[in-house]
């Protein structure tokens, strides 16, 4: 697949992708191999060749040419996802804000839980406020699709590789993109009561595919193959279709449960580019060196990566087999999220400790039924996520 094409005074140059390889972590790192090649119309350019290829052997790489065609292959290190979001940090762009926060009229019941050796965590509604309380592939407002669009259309340089239709090119932008969408929704699962998962960076590689076609250019030293520059394109698309922060005080609780060698991990409706953003927003509240000293990534349970969303019993059972392989039994955990039914009470129904984090209106999903049903009433109510603390009778400095 070309990343990179260009002409220049009777030169073809493209790069063209090879082998990924994806190293593991939350930075999502790759490598790649690929191949320049550089041609010439005629065979006059012998002493350029030349002067190229001492350059490229200066730099390590593997190369060859013939009277009109240079050949190298080399490896490219694309920036991960984090390093992306700094980046972008960098530049201060404007994003859609965060929501107002409205706190919830709830009491804490934060008594110690004994015997409690992890930490489960929700991610959006529990360690990220988003603006609407979930995670939008399909925003109901079409004036916030038309903003988030046009920014990415505009971000990626992506106008000039797309069919000329009549209208503005965000619209037809979302044509492709709901469609792609609606694809995804469509598809089986393969087991009965679960919903499938959208993987939005399959949904933009498809999209980019399109584009592609058409000599589509871009930077692969700051966005890699395709399939990484898709996973960056999600990042940038949802950080400008919906404002997001850090819960207040996430950091400091996820520090001081670390600091006492207390194991967390993340079940959770996630895309390849949440831990990134939640990285990013605990950033704004205090330094976060190595992201898997926070959260085991072995130990992590993500809706894209399982395939199916809540409140699938599959995601469940599957971080339960996690957890019993490092030796743990259900009720030594801990599941902490905002939402009771379909989320809170699946876990509790499969052995596992659960708190309620109530701390404002637009998350929680609580009706004071579900606070009275013992089938499915949290054991425990957080308003401070630093309560968890309290809960599992440790402590330390965030």
């Amino acid at each position: 697949m070309t990343c990179i094409c260009g002409k220049a005074s009777g030169l073809y140059v493209t790069i063209d992708d090879g082998n990924e390889n994806k190293q593991p972590g939350h930075g999502n790192a790759y490598q790649s191999t690929s191949v320049l090649k550089i041609k010439s119309r005629e065979s006059q350019c012998p002493g350029l060749f030349q002067s190229i290829s001492s350059l490229l052997l200066a730099s390590g790489i593997s190369w060859r040419f013939s009277p009109t065609t240079l050949h190298a292959k080399f490896t490219i290190m694309a920036k991960t996802l984090i390093e992306y979001t700094d980046l972008l940090s960098s530049r201060n762009l404007r994003w859609p804000a965060a929501p107002k926060f409205e706190p919830a009229l709830a009491t804490p019941s934060v008594g110690r839980l004994e015997g409690i050796k992890m930490v489960v965590w929700n991610i959006y509604g529990t360690l990220l406020r988003i603006a609407d309380g979930d995670l939008y592939f399909r925003h109901p407002e079409a004036v916030r699709m038309e903003v988030a669009l046009e920014k990415t259309i505009h971000e990626f340089n992506m106008w000039n590789s797309m069919t000329r239709k009549p209208g503005k090119p965000w619209e037809y932008m979302l044509q492709k993109y709901l469609s792609a969408l609606d694809e995804q929704q469509m598809s089986s699962s393969g087991r009965k009561g679960d919903t499938v998962e959208v993987n939005t960076t399959t949904l933009w590689s498809k999209l980019l595919e399109m584009l592609d076609k058409k000599d589509y250019q871009y930077d692969v030293s700051i966005y890699g193959n395709l399939n990484q520059l898709a996973e960056k394109i999600a990042y940038f698309f949802h950080n400008s279709l919906q404002g997001i922060e850090a819960a207040p005080n996430a950091l400091a609780a996820l520090r001081a449960i670390q600091s006492n060698g207390i194991h967390q991990t993340l079940l959770a409706e996630a895309q390849p580019f949440t831990i990134a953003q939640l990285i990013r927003c605990l950033r704004d509240q205090g330094s976060v060196a190595d992201p898997e000293r926070l959260f085991n990534p072995t130990l992590n349970t993500l809706s894209y990566v399982e395939g199916v969303r809540k409140p699938a019993r599959t995601l469940y059972l599957r971080a339960m087999d996690r957890f019993s392989k490092r030796g743990l039994e259900p009720e030594q955990v801990l599941y902490v999220s905002s939402r009771v039914r379909h989320d809170l009470a699946i876990a509790k129904e499969l052995g596992m400790r659960t708190a309620l984090y109530a701390a404002e209106r637009l998350s929680l999903q609580a009706s004071p039924n579900d606070l009275k049903d013992p089938a499915i009433r949290p054991d425990r109510l957080l308003t401070d996520l630093r309560q968890v603390q309290d809960i599992i009778g440790v402590w330390g400095s965030g």
